[in-house]
Formats: C-alpha cells, sequence, structure tokens
C-alpha cells in the first residue's frame, strides 16, 4: 500500500508574492531585488498600521471609578481641532455585581451600549445591547448593576438638534447589507452612525475609505481590518481621510462600529 501524496497547505497569499515564490519565475528575480520588494511591502504595512489607533484589550490597563467600577479608555482625542466623526474619548465600563458609579455631568454627547449584563442606568434598565444616546447638557447619571455588566461609552462633541435616543435590541430591526452581513443602525447623523454589524464566516467588505473616523470593536469573532487581526475587545480607530484595503472575518463577528453610514466604495 503506498502512502497518500502529501497535500500543499492552501496559498493564504495569493498575490504576486506568492507567485513569485512558488514558481519558476522566482529564478529570473535577482535575490536582492526579491528581498527589496518584501522589505518595501512590510514597510508600506507598517506605515499604514501606523496610522490607525489599534488598543488590544489584554494591553488596557484598567482605572478604577468607584468600589467596584473600572474603565479601560479605547482612545481619547488629542486637545486639538478633531477630525469629523472623531470622539473625543471611547472607554468600556465594567461593573462588578453591586457596582455604583455616578457619571458626571459633562458638555459632551454620550451614547452608552449594553454589551453584557443588565444596568440601570438613571431611572432606564437597560439590557444587553440596548443603545441609548444622551444630548450635551444631560445632568449626572447614576448607574449601578446588580448582577455586573459592561458597557461601551463614547463621549462626542454636542450635535445640534440631538435628542435622547433610546433603541431596545429586542425591537431593533436588522437590514441585510451584503452577502452574508446584516447591519443594525442604531444612530445616524449627517452622514455618520452608530452601527452593530453581524455576518456569517467568510464574509467580507472591500476597499473603501473614511469620510469619518471609523471606530471599530471587536463584541465576538474575529475580523481582519487589511493585516490586523481583531478579537472580542480589541478596538480600531481609522481617521477621517485613510481606507481598508480589505475587511472579512474567518469565523463571523458582531461588531459595534461608528463612522460613516454609507462605505465610501473605492476601486482595488
Amino acid at each position: 500500500m503506498h502512502a497518500p501524496e502529501p497535500r500543499l497547505a492552501p496559498d493564504v497569499l495569493a498575490d504576486e508574492m506568492s507567485v513569485l515564490l512558488h514558481d519558476g519565475e522566482a529564478a529570473a528575480v535577482p535575490p536582492g531585488a526579491l528581498r527589496q520588494r518584501l522589505f518595501a511591502r512590510v514597510a508600506r504595512s507598517a506605515a499604514a498600521a501606523r496610522r490607525l489607533h489599534t488598543r488590544r484589550h489584554a494591553d488596557m490597563a484598567a482605572e478604577t471609578l468607584a468600589d467596584g467600577v473600572a474603565a479601560r479608555e479605547l482612545y481619547r482625542a488629542p486637545p486639538l481641532t478633531l477630525r469629523p466623526g472623531e470622539p473625543q474619548r471611547s472607554r468600556l465600563i465594567e461593573l462588578a455585581p453591586g457596582g455604583r458609579w455616578v457619571c458626571e455631568p459633562v458638555c459632551t454627547q454620550r451614547e452608552w451600549l449594553v454589551l453584557t449584563g443588565v444596568v440601570a442606568l438613571g431611572e432606564t434598565t437597560l439590557q444587553t445591547h440596548d443603545f441609548l444616546l444622551q444630548p450635551a447638557g444631560a445632568g449626572p447619571t447614576a448607574l449601578h448593576s446588580e448582577a455586573g455588566a459592561q458597557l461601551l461609552l463614547r463621549e462626542a462633541p454636542p450635535q445640534t438638534g440631538a435628542r435622547a435616543l433610546l433603541q431596545r435590541a429586542a425591537d431593533a430591526s436588522w437590514d441585510d447589507y451584503g452577502p452574508g452581513i446584516e447591519r443594525r443602525v442604531m444612530w445616524q447623523h449627517e452622514g455618520q452612525a452608530a452601527m452593530l454589524y453581524r455576518t456569517e464566516a467568510g464574509a467580507a467588505v472591500p476597499r473603501h475609505g473614511h469620510r469619518h473616523d471609523e471606530e471599530c470593536l471587536m463584541l465576538a469573532g474575529d475580523i481582519f481590518l487589511d493585516e490586523v487581526l481583531l478579537r472580542p475587545l480589541d478596538y480600531q480607530l481609522a481617521p477621517a481621510g485613510t481606507h481598508h484595503d480589505s475587511v472579512s472575518t474567518d469565523t463571523g463577528l458582531l461588531l459595534y462600529a461608528h463612522g460613516d453610514l454609507d462605505l465610501d466604495l473605492q476601486p482595488p
């Protein structure tokens, strides 16, 4: 009996470099030139990544806000003029069972998304994936969770005419957005929006630009933003004016995004 022929691993690069490395054309390329092209590609990838703000959940230090309440900072804007759609601050707020915290009034618009658990936010009880927008000028907000909860808190400049908005996950609608992709729009204003995406395994989005800053917070699954892999509670902010060549998931995902309501699709 003959042993079966070994199978070659699938070509995960599928680009011009892998072709050069795997067929006879490689012999026609001087080693020095191939080395230069490889280094040039790595340099381009590193330069693109430096324009993005990526935070790994495992590397986020916890700041104590009160007994049983901690915050992990995702992003804080420098004290300069904000880009279109740039948040002033985004944080994960974590309440242990019985945790209480009073969020003091500020002159920013606040968006709350419950990631896990049940929390009383003022007189409103929020369940997992409920969304609440508080316009600038809202008073102090007391948070309490009997069993523990985790929330996203996004603070941004005031929006003209903004009103309080509560969207219950149980009542929200999901729209077909693309092959294997559904989207839930929680809030929108002048071309930007707060959204949830859920996808099947293998779903992908083509090259697109960003008219507004685009925030992505992984809730479940994984995603490749170009060559950067995000896993649950990892975060990335892509500034306005940047682009993503490709976005894809091997596992399927649930993702929070804050950015363009309509993608600025661009040719490859």
